[in-house]
């Protein structure tokens, strides 16, 4: 094999460097080489490997090898060669400038190493801290919708139900690289378009069954017309909402906050969240169960009715998550 080689020398700044040549992806030098490595006589180096191994530091059949070598007679010879561990545990032991010089250099790789180590670790825990706010915020929303109204025992289950689906999907993120909670697992580009005039149709007919006022479903102004336009806006001739779950979400989302009726503001948004669904062929899970739970519906919609303009982002992820691929 090819002379594997360790070279320390000097920067122009004057400090110490060591150039290494890998074989095999570590590096092997021989006796001789690691006694001028160290610049040090043969038998010193001999002895700390000896002692190397005899202390139980490290285990020869893993440290060790034998190559062929041509020597400076002409003949080859199969010559015991030593890998970095050995290399770096004689420089720890050795008394000299050169070793002196080594464990310089062996202690700025390490101490890069840790802090390399400890930015890496920095930010998988600053990721996971976005997520453990993102839970948080979700909680503190769920806390204001207790508030807001004394809930039923299948209500209460909703809410239940929409921690532990959230903190799944927070654990499922957490299998992908300690992402923060996103929108994925999404179906396409909706088939059907929810238009006002449909809409308004199909609020009229929710009157006769769920309205108990004349007001309900009246409305205000135009701010209904403009909620069902927002879903579908596009910028540079994409979507700005671009699967079926997001503009379900957002449509849930906007209907509530809007208030753009007298009467029915919750009830009509939660009917056309399910309508918009259904007609998109996601209501239902392929085994035919509900996508999401009549009670888990209300709950979030409550959390939705309650929740700060701020915290929009969190209800729409949760909504995305709680109606996506994985339930």
């Amino acid at each position: 094999m090819e002379k594997s080689e360790i070279k320390i020398y000097k920067t122009e700044e004057g400090k110490t460097s060591i150039e290494v040549k890998l074989e095999k992806e570590t590096v092997w030098l021989s006796l001789n080489q690691i006694s001028e490595l160290f610049n040090r006589d043969k038998s010193v180096i001999s002895r700390h490997i000896r002692n190397i191994f005899k202390e139980g530091e490290l285990d020869r059949n893993s440290v060790v090898a034998k190559f062929a070598t041509t020597a400076s007679d002409g003949k080859t010879y199969h010559v015991d060669f030593f890998n970095l561990d050995v290399i770096i545990s004689v420089g720890y032991r050795i008394k000299s400038k050169r070793g002196t010089q080594f464990r310089i250099w062996a202690n700025q790789i390490i101490k890069d190493y840790l802090i390399k180590g400890y930015a890496i670790n920095r930010q998988k825990l600053e990721k996971q801290s976005e997520q453990l706010n993102e839970l948080k915020e979700t909680i503190k929303i769920l806390g204001n919708a207790l508030e807001y109204k004394e809930l039923t025992n299948d209500e209460s289950k909703g809410l239940l139900k929409i921690i532990s689906d959230y903190s799944y999907a927070l654990e499922i993120l957490d299998q992908y690289d300690y992402q923060t909670l996103k929108i994925k697992n999404t179906s396409g580009k909706e088939v059907y378009q929810l238009t006002y005039e449909e809409a308004i149709k199909q609020i009229k007919n929710t009157k006769k069954v769920y309205g108990n006022s004349d007001l309900f479903g009246h409305e205000k102004d135009n701010s209904f017309k403009s909620s069902l336009a927002t879903i579908y806006q596009t910028f540079g001739g994409h979507d700005l909402y671009p699967s079926i779950e997001e503009k379900a979400a957002n449509l849930l989302y906007f209907i509530v906050k809007n208030h753009s009726f007298s009467d029915g503001n919750k009830r009509i948004a939660a009917f056309l969240f399910l309508y918009f669904l259904e007609k998109n062929g996601l209501l239902f899970t392929k085994d035919g169960k509900k996508r999401i739970a009549d009670n888990a519906l209300v709950a979030l919609t409550l959390m939705i009715a309650v929740s700060k303009p701020e915290e929009k982002e969190t209800m729409i992820k949760v909504t995305v998550n709680l109606i996506n691929k994985n339930n």
